[in-house]
């Protein structure tokens, strides 16, 4: 799907909620996006490998995984042009540019080739952003289906907060909600399931008492 064909209504929102937050995103959201770190450290990239970034927002994972990963290259894609660019602007501060690779695009439907002439990648991962994304189902069938053999898809999102406080679950939920972000209840169940589909492994974990979900579909069973 290329710029032109984005859904627009899901674009121009996202870029009208994220106009000016951009600026100050990365500062805010390390406070409550919890578990993004634990996701890179565990990518686990082979040497010369390729991974993709889907909802890349800020750049901010993505540089932290470059750096992590010297060898391997990267590409990260998100619907928001102004997301991509602070993230552009980021990547040219860190001296990154050469390494990783943006492209605006839906994360529900992408062409891996024609955005970044790459047909799969060893490793896909997407943070806090099935939460934001309209048909997020679809995001972990595209993402899965861009996988090369062998590689796997990393998810960090936030669950259902099963083991905290009533009171603050619902003032977590009302926060979000401003924000357009939703909680996937199913998101477990969708990703055993596509695993199921693909013959795939699948690892679950969940993180401050049910807070964040993290999950890896990996190589076959």
């Amino acid at each position: 799907m290329s710029a032109t064909e984005l859904p627009a209504s899901h674009a121009e929102l996202m870029d009208g909620v994220y106009r000016w937050q951009r600026h100050i995103y990365d500062l805010t959201r390390k406070y409550y996006l919890l578990g993004r770190d634990r996701l890179i450290a565990e990518l686990d990239v082979p040497a010369g490998g390729t991974v993709l970034e889907l909802g890349c927002g800020t750049g901010r994972n993505i540089i932290l995984a470059a750096r992590r990963y010297p060898g391997a290259r990267f590409f990260g894609l998100d619907i928001s042009a102004e997301m991509l660019e602070t993230a552009t602007a980021a990547l040219a501060r860190e001296g990154l540019s050469g390494r990783v690779t943006l492209a605006r695009g839906d994360a529900t439907d992408f062409d891996a080739t024609a955005l970044f002439g790459v047909e799969s990648f060893d490793r896909v991962f997407v943070s806090y952003s099935l939460s934001m994304i309209p048909g997020w189902e679809k995001t972990v069938s595209a993402a899965l289906a861009a996988l090369s053999p062998g590689g796997s898809l990393h998810v960090v999102d936030f669950g259902q907060q099963e083991a905290l406080p009533g009171w603050f679950r619902a003032l977590l939920r009302g926060w979000l909600k401003k924000f357009h972000v939703e909680p996937r209840q199913s998101l477990r169940a969708v990703l055993d399931s596509e695993s199921a589909r693909v013959g795939a492994s699948f690892r679950f974990q969940t993180l401050y008492r049910g807070y964040a979900w993290l999950a890896v579909v990996g190589p076959g069973r």
